[in-house]
């Protein structure tokens, strides 16, 4: 995958989404299952979150934030991808998950480019719905972290994506409940939850290509 041309962008966006069964590889295992119907009930906050590739040392990847602490913040010290709540003045998911990565990591809109959107997934813990997107951008990025948002910067390489373990490593963090739950340990840093779901559902159409 070091050459991005647009035979494999177009292979990216006709590509058939695994969804639910992706996402359940990386899923905690008291994670409940809900309908549309019945997450609508919920009366969820709606999100976007974006996969950004760009290419360095010709090797693609794709980047990732700590989450700055906040005690408002039910996620807050994670690793997550750039996104965040819609606005009022998004016109769509896409420009939410655009704006966001902007406002996070320093990249300007102009140079992003939306390949596709990924399957929807349901954070029952912060009643998030959020809608997650592939993009690239053809710039050579200089990041500049939105410091309430963000606190670290990871480059997570594409070779990564594509090693993932379908059988995840299981551990119990202080935020699971007690309970061991699928993890993605990069280098140290470790990634779950909806975070390693997306990145899993990504991984496996990166596979199938």
């Amino acid at each position: 995958m070091n050459t991005f041309g647009r035979d494999l962008l177009t292979k990216i966006k006709q590509a058939t989404l695994e969804g639910e069964a992706a996402h359940k590889i990386y899923s905690p295992p008291y994670r409940p299952l809900y309908t549309y119907d019945e997450i609508l009930g919920k009366n969820p906050k709606f999100a976007a979150v974006n996969i950004l590739l760009y290419l360095k040392d010709n090797d693609w990847y794709v980047p990732l934030i700590v989450r700055s602490e906040n005690e408002r913040d039910r996620h807050s010290g994670q690793i997550s991808l750039p996104g965040g709540k819609k606005e009022d003045d998004d016109p769509n998911y896409a420009a939410t998950a655009k704006r966001e990565t902007s406002e996070e990591v320093g990249i300007d809109e102009y140079y992003i480019r939306v390949i596709r959107e990924l399957s929807p997934i349901y954070i029952p813990p912060s009643n998030f719905y959020v809608k997650a997107f592939v993009s690239y951008t053809k710039k050579n990025p200089t990041f500049f972290l939105q410091e309430s948002e963000a606190v670290e910067l990871i480059e997570f390489p594409v070779t990564a994506l594509l090693a993932l373990d379908e059988k995840p490593e299981m551990r119990i963090l202080p935020t699971s409940r007690g309970v061991r739950v699928p993890v993605i340990d990069f280098n140290g840093y470790i990634i779950w939850g909806a975070t390693s779901m997306i990145l899993s559902e990504f991984s496996q159409l990166l596979k199938n290509l």
